[in-house]
């Protein structure tokens, strides 16, 4: 194993509906038009934190719509009726926005049509039988420069391998590369 700090993984499969997604021969995944995008098998007993790091577009969001995630294990997405908790906040400009909400699915970042956006979101446990904590961070191209702060949790003691992206939009496009952190 590598003695680096991130070491950057390989899906063992991913799952599309949309345009179109591969993985590049690095690991990372690219994407065009996708309502949803799975990876699979990057979570294990390898690593107990993950950095999951993105850029790209939420096409077709014209009221500001979001990029979400689902946790998933063996091909199957977890949606828990109010099973995820979300605290975020938003700041564009001068205007500054809080909430707080549960659902079957948690936010990562928000945008309108043709904003670019970008993210790190950390996960802490995922593949751990216990609650999974997450930690976006992300920054989004509307008014030069908006910021979406977000802590989620996902209150099901599972162990997941791999995750979902979904969008309220009309689709996502872009790139991600999940890391695992060396223990």
């Amino acid at each position: 194993m590598s003695k680096n700090g991130l070491i950057l993984l390989t899906p063992t499969s991913i799952a599309y509906t949309g345009t179109s997604a591969t993985v590049s021969a690095n690991g990372s995944v690219s994407f065009s038009a996708v309502s949803s995008l799975s990876l699979n098998g990057v979570f294990s007993a390898d690593y107990d934190n993950y950095l999951v790091v993105a850029r790209g577009e939420i096409n077709g969001a014209s009221g500001g719509q979001t990029w979400r995630y689902r946790l998933r294990a063996s091909g199957t997405d977890n949606t828990t009726a109010s099973s995820y908790t979300v605290q975020f906040l938003y700041v564009d400009s001068t205007t500054v926005l809080g909430n707080r909400y549960t659902n079957n699915f948690a936010q990562i970042i928000g945008a309108y049509d043709g904003n670019e956006v970008g993210f790190a979101c950390h996960f802490y446990g995922p593949y751990l039988t216990q609650p999974t904590a997450v930690r976006p961070v992300g920054v989004n191209s509307k008014s030069g420069a908006g910021i979406y702060d977000f802590a989620s949790t996902h209150n099901q003691s599972t162990s997941y391998d791999g995750l979902t992206f979904t969008t309220d939009a009309t689709s996502l496009s872009g790139r991600v590369a999940v890391y695992g952190m060396r223990k």
